[in-house]
């Protein structure tokens, strides 16, 4: 990596704990991924990726900004990148996926509140997220009640935080609601930019993140192969990358990736032996560097076939219509594509659990793992019924309730190695 220690210090990063946390993540990174075996050439994109997230690419943002386009910083899929890229903006995924600085966190939050937004803050009051430190804009969105408490708080310590509010049930209302909320932030962009959002821009917009959506799709599909071709955590790293990289350039590496999967198919290769024990992790979102889970699974004689998250599946599964008319009409398209997301906000949610047992059977995955963070209510309350569905459905299904420490790495191998065997022995 180059030297970005101007660029950090403009920005007001505390370079000491910068340094650190890169140091840490560095060595985790080479222990957990550059360890695999059979790994992919395409994948050397990605470790180039990771290896200037916080250097290159927080250059290209600053160069953005030179050129009067804005930054937009978000924690959630349901931010709609294609506005953003309306105005010529660039949108960002924010630091909330490492136990960076809960001492501080818990300075202004309880405790008991989930290690993801634990993790926003104690990033931002360690002040060592570059990426939150060069947006323009920070969106907040009111999913479940401990983000929309938690942006209270958050917002004095940020350049501009927009709260974007989101509808709780599936309704002809809540449609209406939700579209009302993304015409509300279509106004914020074009007022921050200075720019006007044209049915050209728009549908421009729109093709841009369908093309990255669509090469994320592609991928999750060649996994249904046996063996597998690509390790979960490679493809857990491509679907978090999906946050931070310019979108034609990550669209493009994505499908280089696929190429080569699907030459690997038709030779029958893969990253394990052939019928290894395929296992689908369905529940909460893991943000970069949250690897702990799937390398526990991973290292416990199974492959990771699918993620059902928003930071997997969930976030791609969707495309938005393109096609001509009015702003009016692509916004109509806009709503319709995220108000399809199944989260575990909306109440009542039958679509979830009905397309997890659908991606097991297409991927031909042996057993489900449900991952939930502490403290994240929504999910885990939906843990309870998700599972009573699938072990009904003669899915096998394990339950896990964690956060971003090692603390309790050791207990949940050994659940999870039982779980496995009981899988092995089906």
């Amino acid at each position: 990596m180059a030297d970005y220690t101007k660029m950090w210090s403009e920005l007001g990063l505390d370079l000491e704990g910068h340094n650190a946390l890169l140091s840490i993540l560095g060595s985790a990174y080479g222990d957990i991924f550059l360890s695999q075996k059979n790994r992919p050439e395409g994948m050397k994109y990605f470790d180039f990726v990771m290896s200037e997230v916080h250097g290159l690419r927080i250059q290209e943002l600053m160069e953005a900004k030179a050129q009067r386009r804005i930054v937009v910083g978000s924690y959630c899929v349901f931010v709609p990148e294609e506005l953003i890229l309306a105005v010529d903006g660039v949108s960002v995924g924010l630091c909330a996926g490492a136990e960076f600085n809960f001492e501080g966190a818990e300075e202004v939050l309880p405790r008991n509140t989930c290690a993801l937004i634990k993790s926003a803050f104690g990033f931002k009051l360690g002040k060592v997220c570059p990426y939150l430190e060069a947006s323009d804009v920070v969106v907040g969105e009111n999913t479940c009640d401990g983000k929309k408490k938690s942006y209270e708080i958050l917002a004095p310590m940020v350049k501009d935080l927009y709260v974007m509010d989101l509808p709780q049930m599936k309704t002809d209302m809540g449609r209406t609601f939700l579209k009302e909320e993304y015409r509300r932030f279509m106004a914020k962009l074009e007022r921050v930019s200075g720019k006007k959002i044209t049915p050209e821009s728009l549908k421009m917009g729109i093709e841009i993140v369908n093309a990255k959506r669509a090469a994320v799709k592609r991928l999750a599909a060649i996994r249904a192969a046996d063996p597998a071709p690509i390790s979960g955590l490679d493809a857990l790293l491509v679907n978090q990358v999906f946050f931070y990289d310019d979108p034609v350039r990550f669209t493009h590496s994505v499908n280089q990736l696929c190429d080569e999967l699907e030459e690997r198919v038709k030779n029958g290769i893969g990253v394990s032996a052939p019928e290894t024990t395929r296992v689908l992790v369905s529940g909460c979102p893991m943000a970069v560097p949250n690897w702990k889970l799937p390398m526990l699974i991973e290292s416990s004689n199974a492959v990771i076939v699918g993620e059902e998250s928003c930071v997997g599946e969930r976030g791609v599964r969707w495309l938005t219509e393109s096609k001509d008319g009015t702003v009016e009409d692509l916004l109509d398209a806009i709503t319709a594509r995220y108000f399809s997301i199944d989260c575990a906000v909306f109440t009542p949610n039958p679509s979830r659990v009905e397309y997890v047992k659908e991606m097991a059977k297409k991927l031909n995955a042996q057993g489900v793992i449900h991952y939930s963070l502490q403290f994240c209510q929504p999910y885990i309350v939906e843990s309870g019924p998700v599972e009573k569905e699938l072990e009904h459905a003669s899915i096998p299904t394990l339950r896990l309730e964690t956060d971003y420490s090692q603390e309790d790495a050791g207990q949940l191998k050994t659940r999870i190695e039982a779980f496995i065997e009981r899988l092995e022995k089906k």
